[in-house]
């Protein structure tokens, strides 16, 4: 459980990302955990598996919860897992009478996991909606300096003149794919967890299949088999936020390049002011897709290593995932804010470089 996703709170106001980050607080997961047991209970009344007043109660109780924070956190560090201690403090809160009801037939991870899904369901909804915002942006951008004469450059070297049009184009077609890509993406990865000890439902009493469906139906998740040691989905998912951070990366290089005081091509209504040199504009929100692309691609090295998921559960890897993740999709979310900045500061000018 993590409040805060990247280090040195300060550094948030120029790399994080506010709206996204409190998906991953304490709060944030813990309500996700709640809204998984409340599921799970209800899928288990409807299969016969616990009663129907021991489902009403613990969706009750999952309602009205207060947690022990310090016990949570006790129990996280000794566990290595949250739901042991949260567990614990649910049954008490839902009572005696109905308190072996609660998280039957599961195990952490698949209380865990599917509380993820729920948070990356809403993380997806926002990058769907900023990345709509930011192809908008720049088709009007386009729309309005298109026509405007810039020279191209391979190799760092002045090539054949081209249009700002011509330009804007390389950076709005790689978004589409991403846009694309991720409305694929999303039924794919956002799946409830269920398995039980080891994977196979066989604590469900042979209703495993059927209350994976109902819960899926329950919290407008898809359905799927148990995927406990199977971390393709969040190593896919990891990867599309890469490419996105490297397809906004390139479009700050570009930028820092063309807003250049000698070459002139972008020219920024606002930049970042020098504590030395009062005259210069730094291009910050262009630097920042660069850092941001940079980091996220080193991430996913690290995230990728959890693939490396060891028989039927590991500790170590699905710990990394909780380390790495959560910064990859902060950090995404960054990039599609300051990508969204810069393209509404940004004015085209003829080349210097035109003869």
């Amino acid at each position: 459980m993590m409040t805060q996703t990247l280090p040195y709170p300060l550094l948030q106001a120029l790399v994080g990302d506010e709206e996204v980050g409190a998906l991953f607080s304490n709060e944030a997961e813990l309500s996700a955990l709640l809204r998984v047991e409340a599921a799970l209970a209800e899928a288990e009344a409807q299969a016969g598996l616990i009663s129907n007043e021991a489902a009403r109660r613990i969706a009750e109780a999952c309602g009205s919860f207060q947690a022990e924070w310090a016990s949570l956190a006790a129990g996280l560090a000794q566990d290595g897992v949250i739901v042991p201690a949260f567990v614990k403090q649910l049954r008490s809160s839902v009572g005696e009478a109905h308190a072996k009801a609660v998280h039957f037939g599961t195990t952490s991870q698949d209380i865990i996991d599917t509380a993820l899904m729920l948070r990356l369901k809403n993380v997806v909804e926002i990058f769907k909606h900023r990345l709509d915002d930011l192809i908008h942006a720049l088709r009007a951008l386009k729309d309005r300096d298109g026509a405007t004469p810039l020279m191209a450059h391979t190799r760092m070297q002045q090539a054949l003149s081209f249009t700002a049009a011509d330009k804007i184009d390389t950076w709005i077609r790689p978004l589409d794919r991403h846009r694309e890509a991720l409305g694929a993406l999303a039924p794919r990865i956002l799946v409830v967890q269920l398995g039980g000890p080891v994977g196979t439902r066989a604590e469900l009493r042979g209703h495993g299949d059927a209350i994976a469906d109902t819960m899926a139906k329950i919290l407008e998740l898809s359905s799927a088999p148990s995927w406990h040691s199977q971390r393709d989905r969040i190593g896919e998912f990891a990867a599309f936020l890469s490419l996105l951070s490297g397809t906004l990366g390139k479009i700050g290089q570009d930028v820092a390049l063309m807003a250049q005081n000698e070459v002139g091509e972008v020219h920024l209504a606002t930049g970042g002011g020098s504590s030395a040199m009062p005259h210069k504009s730094n291009p910050v929100p262009a630097e920042v897709l660069v850092t941001l692309a940079r980091f996220n691609a080193g991430l996913l090295g690290t995230l990728h290593q959890a693939l490396v998921h060891e028989n039927e559960r590991s500790g170590a890897a699905w710990t990394l995932e909780w380390m790495v993740l959560p910064q990859m999709v902060v950090v995404s979310a960054a990039g599609l804010r300051s990508a969204q900045a810069l393209v509404s500061a940004m004015t085209f000018s003829a080349s210097q470089g035109l003869g």
